[in-house]
């Protein structure tokens, strides 16, 4: 073993389920010890990969504990390491055979007894997450190591993944880091719901400065498309989305059934209106009067209570400012277009950033998009034509548990992309701070999570939903500073690790901007016209 790595301590316990246990050495300090520090077991045959998920006081006479000596120092020293000693519980995650340089594989068995520990050297933390480059990025640094941690993005885009942490622990930031990675190493397009205005333009930090929005750091390969009609007015946007009343379908009116307080028979009703009226149902509905709703309820079987308080619920959607009695799929599909073609795209809510207009836009585009890239898969499995695969696209969605919530994930197409993976190239990057609420198979398919602080139990809980050796880095989890911390487990890293994540500044910026621009054919911005109002409709709704 070279001289070079620091010993700990010794094996002196454990299992394999529940892991192992190594006393401490006289010389080490148990304040030393961190929850989530990496360690390396020199067994017989192998080294193990070891994470510490607890560090524990014990003496071997129970006696002094009972009796205490006073606070002298020179007592202290004479009992420490005999008579009192630390251990720490560790939980081993990879293993490498000694007569391989290379090999990572899963920890399927255990050191012997009086293997010895030792602290992690920066080689060790190369050899299991890599160098930065190609689709390895870095996502932060160990607590006490400065040396890269990388995600491989390329395994990250192939799930569903997660990013979750109270709020105020950086989720964002998280996110934003996330998604520059995504776009520099150019393995998937990516359409980001951008429902608070962060990740476009550029932002204040929490440090009271401004930080660059994704369009500032990637140029034309970013477009920023809004709902906000008068968003246009005060920075560059690529499009509008407006949504007409005939665009949506019950799927997004049962979606907002909590948001608008709906009724259980709210779906039956809105089914019996398209049976009626098609894909004119909703402005039907909302032009009926008292009259018309006795009708239509006489005819059609429905209550007549019900129609009429699914209108007054559904009122609150025309009266959405982006929202038209008619309109066309034309920017949507020029948005899905981009994305097709290898673009990313954020859409930015602006001044319309309410829950109801971010569920009701987020569910109809991503279902337009989930259609497309299934007609595109299926093409493609008929031809074996490489130019007819759909390229990768991942969705970022925020408040996740709006669209993922136990009693709507069935129903929705953010449920149904969760689960199906990546059957038909499409997954989602979920961002959230009570996990506890997203439906527990969808947590289930998460490959890869990046979790900064929780507090509440259930919310850790709900993080390792899936995992093996949860247990154990629920501990680790709990112990997370409140800012610039995050525990990543999962698909895209050989062992779960904690890290400082890495900066977003200056550096960040450098490093992602180094690369060949896209030659995609641009998109024209929207300029930012002067525009009465009645220009503004004319312009939308030509003759």
């Amino acid at each position: 073993m070279p001289h070079t790595r620091n010993r700990l301590g010794v094996i002196t316990s454990g299992s394999l389920v529940e892991g192992l246990t190594a006393r401490l050495e006289a010389r080490e300090s148990v304040e030393d010890m961190r929850v989530g520090k990496f360690v390396v077991i020199q067994g017989e045959k192998h080294e193990f990969f070891s994470m510490i998920t607890d560090v524990v006081l014990e003496a071997t006479n129970q006696k002094i504990l009972t009796d205490p000596p006073n606070g002298d120092a020179f007592i202290h020293a004479v009992l420490a390491g005999t008579s009192t000693y630390g251990t720490l519980a560790l939980m081993p995650r990879l293993m490498l055979p000694s007569d391989q340089e290379e090999t990572l594989l899963p920890v399927k068995t255990i050191p012997r007894h009086f293997s010895p520990v030792f602290e992690a050297r920066e080689e060790d933390f190369t050899r299991v997450f890599g160098r930065e480059g190609g689709s390895l990025f870095e996502i932060g640094r160990p607590l006490d190591m400065d040396v890269p941690v990388c995600l491989n993005l390329a395994r990250l885009v192939e799930r569903s993944n997660g990013i979750f942490g109270k709020s105020g622990t950086g989720k964002s930031f998280l996110t934003r880091l996330l998604l520059c990675g995504a776009i520099h190493a150019d393995i998937a397009s990516n359409l980001i719901f951008d429902m608070h205005s962060e990740y476009g333009w550029e932002t204040r930090s929490e440090g009271g400065g401004f930080v660059k929005g994704l369009r500032q750091l990637f140029g034309s390969d970013v477009l920023v498309y809004t709902i906000d009609p008068q968003a246009g007015r005060r920075t560059q946007v690529d499009g509008e989305i407006v949504i007409g009343l005939d665009q949506i379908e019950v799927e997004d009116i049962t979606l907002l059934g909590e948001e608008l307080n709906l009724s259980s028979t709210a779906t039956e009703s809105a089914y019996l209106l398209v049976d009626r009226f098609k894909k004119g149902w909703l402005r039907a509905l909302l032009e009926m009067d008292s009259d018309a709703v006795a009708t239509f309820a006489e005819s059609s079987g429905a209550h007549a209570g019900a129609i009429s308080a699914l209108k007054r619920k559904l009122s609150q959607v025309r009266r959405l400012s982006f929202v038209r009695d008619e309109a066309d799929f034309s920017s949507i599909d020029r948005l899905i277009e981009a994305l097709a073609a290898g673009r990313h795209v954020v859409l930015d809510f602006g001044a319309n950033g309410g829950s109801l207009a971010y569920m009701l836009v987020a569910n109809l585009v991503t279902r337009r998009i989930h259609r497309r890239w299934i007609e595109r898969t299926e093409r493609y499995l008929q031809s074996k034509n490489e130019a007819d695969r759909p390229r990768p696209l991942m969705i970022t969605i925020e408040e996740a548990h709006k669209f993922l919530n136990p009693q709507t994930a069935r129903q929705t197409i953010f449920g149904t992309i969760a689960r199906e993976l990546r059957k038909y190239s499409v997954t989602l990057l979920v961002v959230d701070q009570r996990p506890s609420s997203i439906d527990p198979e969808v947590m289930s398919q998460l490959g890869t999570r990046i979790t900064a602080l929780l507090n509440d139990d259930k919310d850790i809980d709900a993080v390792f939903t899936g995992v093996s050796g949860g247990a154990g880095l629920k501990a680790v989890l709990a112990s997370l500073d409140t800012k610039q911390q995050a525990l990543v487990l999962g698909h895209a890293v050989p062992m779960p690790v904690v890290v400082r994540t890495r900066p977003y500044d200056d550096a960040l910026y450098a490093a992602v901007q180094r690369r060949t621009p896209r030659r995609a054919a641009p998109v024209a911005p929207t300029p930012a016209p002067a525009l009465s109002a009645q220009e503004e409709i004319d312009e939308l709704f030509p003759d």
